[in-house]
């Protein structure tokens, strides 16, 4: 009975399963949220495109990602080091624990909750809004995004097991001196584009591109995934044995050492 119960939990602890950059319901559920915030900007903005998908962005987010450092990518200003054609990306991180509680939602809307500390008549910030800003940057409009199993921790954070979530922006937002957004007008007036939900359309703009490319400065970090940390043969086979082992030699032990073990 121990053993199964032991068996159970190492199960559940180890297998994190956290979705890849190609999961396509990760895809619409990073897209869906941020635009949710952008057309739900007050004052209401004139000039907001309609962010879509970035293969290349997600790729950069994950190679950032696996470092496990809760820290800006230091390549982040580096022309060509983020991604093969735009020339300025902006980025946004968020980090938690455990790793299996993370959702797209609540991640973006950490971000997004950075509204109450920003006025955009002022234009500034009474404390952390730097992500919610790059949200509802208008002329970003393409994320690419990322989450990564940290099994041993997130530097600058936390030791414990946790998940990093990196989204990548292009062009860049958080331009020193502008504001995020226009209103002057009614929504979508700024672009003379199709206008859908305060957005503005653009068909070829939104399109989807593949990218045989990574960034030149990609090499593994602490270890780290982007899939379910544990294979099946891992998860079914060697953990199980292992664990079988330990249960056995313990067994072993007490019966030539038995007043090895203490109780309470």
């Amino acid at each position: 009975m121990l053993l199964w119960v032991v068996l159970v939990l190492d199960l559940g602890v180890s297998a994190v399963t956290l979705p890849q950059i190609t999961d396509e319901k990760f895809i619409a559920e990073c897209v869906e949220e941020h635009n949710k915030a952008r057309s739900a900007v007050r004052p209401p903005a004139n000039d907001m495109l309609y962010m879509s998908w970035d293969e290349a962005l997600a790729i950069t987010a994950r190679a950032w990602g696996k470092h496990c450092d809760f820290k800006h990518n230091v390549h982040l200003r580096e022309v060509g080091r983020m991604h093969p054609t735009f020339t300025s990306v902006g980025e946004n991180i968020w980090t938690g624990y455990p790793p299996n509680m993370f959702s797209v939602k609540s991640a973006v809307q950490s971000w997004v909750d950075e509204v109450q500390d920003y006025s955009y008549e002022e234009n500034n910030c009474t404390a952390v809004c730097g992500h919610y800003t790059q949200v509802v940057w208008a002329r970003s409009y393409k994320v690419g995004c990322a989450v990564v199993h940290c099994p041993h921790g997130v530097k600058n954070f936390d030791q414990s097991p946790g998940a990093i979530f990196v989204c990548n922006y292009a062009p860049g937002g958080n331009i020193r001196g502008q504001q995020p957004y226009a209103t002057t007008g009614n929504p979508c007036s700024g672009c003379k584009e199709e206008c859908d939900n305060k957005l503005c359309r653009n068909l070829q703009r939104e399109s989807r591109k593949s990218y045989n490319w990574a960034p030149d400065w990609d090499t593994d970090g602490p270890r780290s995934s982007v899939a379910p940390t544990n294979t099946f043969l891992d998860i079914l086979i060697v953990r199980p044995i292992a664990v079988i082992l330990t249960c056995i030699a313990a067994c072993v032990v007490h019966y030539v050492y038995p007043n090895l073990f203490c109780y309470e």
